[in-house]
C-alpha cells in the first residue's frame, strides 16, 4: 500500500518541482521512501511514496519493464502474484524484483487492458507506455483504493488523494453542484467535492493520450436475473464453497514480509476474518479493537471472548469523546469528505496505535454487510420483496421520492431512511444556495449514473437495493476509511471484498442472505466452525461511536458547538449561520432520540468547516 502521484502534459515538460511535491505529500502513504521519475520527452511523470510491505528490499518504484518502455507505480496489493511472476518468467519476461506490483508491467505488455482480468487484490495504478505515449490507468473492483484526477489546462493529473493533486497546482475550490448532492445523498461515483477533481469510478480503467482521454467499465456487479439460474446449488454445498473461497481469501491476504494483525470489532464480520486467519497464522494472532467509555457502544468484552477463542492477542484501544475532539481536524483532513458518525476518528485513532505497535497490515471484515444483505434496510426490502409490509402509494410520496419510486417500482429502504434524516438540511442551507438548487431532484441525478436495464432490470428489490449501495455508499462512506488507515501508514486488506468470493455470493438466492430475520446466515454457517456460539448467535451491532450530542458536558459537545457558532462556520458558503445556530440552541429541549438523531448532521457541517479551513476552499 501506498501513495502515487502522475502528470501527463500535452505539450510542455512536466514540472519536477510539482511532481516532487505532490509525492512528498503523500509521505503518510508511504514513509519509507519517495521516489518519481520523468519520461525522456518530459511529458509525463510518476511519483511514488513506498510503504515497504512485500519484497523489502527490491521493491521501490516507479517500476520499468526489460527495455524500459513501460513505467508503473502501483498502490495496493495484487494477490496470487507468485503463480503469474513464474508464467511470466516462462514467457520469457525478466522480472527485476520479487514484488506483486511489477507483474501489472508484464501483462500490459501482453494483453494491454485486458491485464485487469489478470488481477486479484485491491488496487489502483498509473502505467505510461512509452512506445504509444499512451498513459493508462486503474481502479481496483470494489474502490477499495483510492484514484482521483483532474485536468487542468489541458494537463492530466492523478494522485491517490486530492490534497496531492492540490499541492501540484490543481486550485482548491468546492464544487456547489457535488457538495449539494453529497448533502442529501452522497456524491456520484465519479464525482468529489472539489471542483474539477473526479475519481475513476471502481471498475473502471482511464486512457489518456495527447488528443484523447477516455474512462472505461471494465467490471460490474452482473448480479443475475431472477430466475436465469437453470438450477441452484443445495444449502450445504453454497455453505462449502463459501468457506473455501473465504478461506483461500484470507489465507492469500496473509501473505507479506511484515507482521499481520487483525480488526475486531465484536461482529460477525471481523469475528470471521480472525476465526479463519488464526488457522492460518504462525501464532497467535494480534487483534485490534476499538473500546469506547460509553458501555451501550463498547464491544471489548464480546471482542476479547472471540479474540480468546482464536488464541489471538488481544489489544482493545479505548477512545473518548476527548480524544475525539482532539483529533478530528486531521481525520477530516485525511479524509478529505463529509463525515457522518465519529467511528470514523476513532478508526483514525486506533490505527495510530496499530502503526505504533509496529505493524503495517491488518485484516478487516468489511464489504460483508454489503455482498451478504447484513444490514437492517436489506430486510427491509426483503419483507417489501414478500409482501409482508405495507407498499408505499406513489400519490402519497413526496415529489423528493416520487422519482425513485415510479424508476424503480419500489423506494430501497436505505435510500427512504437518508430523504428523511438529511432533510433537515432543507432548513439551513444558505438563501442564495437554496435558491440555486431549488427544485433539485437529487435521486433523479443519483440514478442517472447507473445503467438501470442492465444491471437492475430483472432482479429482486433486495438486490437492486444493494446494488445501488454497493456502488455509492461502499466507496464514498465505507472505503474512505482507507485514508484514514493510510494517515498512519497502515494497509487494511478486506477479504470479503475479493471478487471471487462476491462472484460465488452474487449466484446465491437471497433466501441464503436473510432467513428469518437472521441477516448473512450462509456466512454465519460458514464460519460457526471458527467462531464461539456467542457470536455466532449475535445479530449486527452496527461499529458507531457514542454521538457528541448525548449530554452537553463532554468536550466533544463543546468543540461542535464551539466551532459551529464562530467564524468558520461563516466563511463556508452553502450554511446559513443564524439556522444553524437557531439549531444549536433547540438542542436541549429536544428528546434524546431526536439529538442523537441530529449528530450526523452537525458532523457533516463541522466536516465542511475544517475542509474550508485546512484547504483554503
Amino acid at each position: 500500500m501506498c501513495g502515487i502521484v502522475a502528470i501527463f502534459n500535452r505539450e510542455e515538460p512536466v514540472s519536477a518541482a510539482a511532481l516532487e511535491a505532490a509525492t512528498l505529500r503523500l509521505d503518510h502513504r508511504g514513509p519509507d521512501r519517495q521516489r518519481w521519475w520523468i519520461a525522456p520527452n518530459g511529458l509525463a511523470g510518476l511519483g511514488h511514496a513506498r510503504l515497504s510491505i512485500i519484497d523489502l528490499e527490491t521493491g521501490d518504484q516507479p517500476l520499468t519493464n526489460e527495455d524500459q518502455t513501460v513505467h508503473a507505480v502501483v498502490n495496493g496489493e495484487f494477490y496470487g502474484f507468485e503463480t503469474i511472476q513464474q508464467e511470466l518468467s516462462q514467457r520469457g519476461h525478466q522480472l527485476r524484483t520479487r514484488s506483486d506490483s511489477e507483474i501489472v508491467l508484464h501483462l500490459y505488455e501482453e494483453t494491454g487492458p485486458e491485464c485487469l482480468r489478470h488481477l486479484r487484490g485491491e488496487f489502483a495504478f498509473v502505467l505510461w507506455d512509452d512506445a504509444n505515449q499512451l498513459l493508462f490507468a486503474a481502479r481496483d473492483r470494489f474502490g477499495i483504493k483510492p484514484l482521483f484526477y483532474a485536468i487542468k489546462d489541458g494537463n492530466l493529473y492523478l494522485a491517490s488523494e486530492v490534497k496531492a493533486l492540490f499541492k501540484a497546482g490543481v486550485p482548491a475550490r468546492w464544487d456547489p453542484e457535488s457538495f449539494f448532492q453529497q448533502l442529501f445523498i452522497y456524491q456520484n461515483q465519479d464525482r468529489t467535492l472539489f471542483d474539477g477533481v473526479y475519481q475513476v469510478p471502481p471498475g473502471h480503467y482511464l486512457i489518456a493520450t495527447k488528443h484523447h482521454f477516455q474512462l472505461v467499465r471494465y467490471w460490474d456487479l452482473d448480479y443475475p436475473q431472477s430466475g436465469s439460474s437453470s438450477a441452484e446449488a443445495r444449502e450445504a454445498d453454497y455453505v462449502a464453497r463459501l468457506r473455501f473461497e473465504v478461506d483461500e481469501a484470507i489465507r492469500l491476504r496473509l501473505r507479506a514480509d511484515v507482521p499481520v494483525g487483525c480488526f475486531l470489532s465484536g461482529g460477525l464480520d471481523s469475528s470471521s476474518v480472525l476465526g479463519i486467519a488464526a488457522q492460518h497464522h504462525g501464532g497467535p494472532i494480534r487483534a485490534f479493537t476499538v473500546a469506547f467509555d460509553h458501555a451501550e457502544y463498547d464491544e471489548k468484552a464480546v471482542a476479547g471472548e472471540m479474540a480468546a477463542h482464536a488464541g489471538a492477542e488481544f489489544h482493545p484501544i479505548t477512545v473518548t469523546h476527548a480524544d475525539i475532539a482532539d483529533h478530528v481536524a486531521g481525520a477530516v483532513v485525511h479524509a478529505e469528505t463529509l463525515g457522518v458518525n465519529w467511528h470514523a476518528v476513532a478508526r483514525y485513532l486506533l490505527c495510530r496505535e496499530v502503526n505504533r505497535a509496529g505493524y503495517k497490515v491488518v485484516l478487516s471484515g468489511e464489504g460483508a454487510d454489503e455482498i451478504f444483505a447484513g444490514y437492517m434496510q436489506a430486510r427491509q426490502d426483503l419483507l417489501l420483496t414478500e409482501g409482508a409490509t405495507h407498499q408505499s402509494n406513489p400519490d402519497d410520496l413526496p415529489s423528493s421520492l416520487r422519482y425513485l419510486h415510479n424508476t424503480l417500482g419500489f423506494i430501497p429502504s436505505w435510500l427512504k431512511k437518508l430523504a428523511i434524516s438529511r432533510s433537515v438540511f432543507n432548513v439551513l442551507l444558505a438563501p442564495d444556495y437554496a435558491a440555486e438548487y431549488a427544485g433539485r431532484d437529487q435521486f433523479r441525478i443519483f440514478l442517472s449514473q447507473f445503467n438501470l436495464s442492465d444491471q437492475l432490470a430483472g432482479r429482486g428489490q433486495v438486490i437492486q437495493s444493494l446494488y445501488l449501495w454497493t456502488r455509492s455508499i461502499l466507496p464514498n462512506y465505507t472505503l474512505y476509511a482507507e485514508r484514514l488507515e493510510m494517515a498512519h501508514a497502515v494497509e487494511v486488506r478486506p477479504p470479503f471484498l475479493d471478487h471471487k468470493v462476491f462472484e460465488l455470493v452474487r449466484q446465491m438466492p437471497a433466501s441464503l442472505l436473510i432467513r428469518e430475520a437472521r441477516e448473512k446466515y450462509v456466512l454465519r454457517e460458514a464460519a460457526r466452525p471458527f467462531l464461539p456460539e456467542t457470536i455466532y448467535n449475535r445479530p449486527k451491532h452496527p461499529f458507531l461511536a457514542p454521538p457528541s450530542t448525548v449530554n452537553d458536558s463532554n468536550r466533544l459537545h463543546t468543540m461542535v458547538q464551539d466551532t459551529l457558532r464562530g467564524s468558520q462556520l461563516a466563511a463556508v458558503p452553502f450554511f446559513d449561520r443564524s439556522s444553524v445556530i437557531g439549531l444549536l440552541d433547540a438542542l436541549p429541549a429536544m428528546s434524546a432520540s431526536k439529538r442523537i438523531a441530529l449528530d450526523s448532521v452537525l458532523l457533516m457541517i463541522l466536516c465542511s468547516c475544517v475542509l474550508q479551513t485546512e484547504y483554503g476552499l
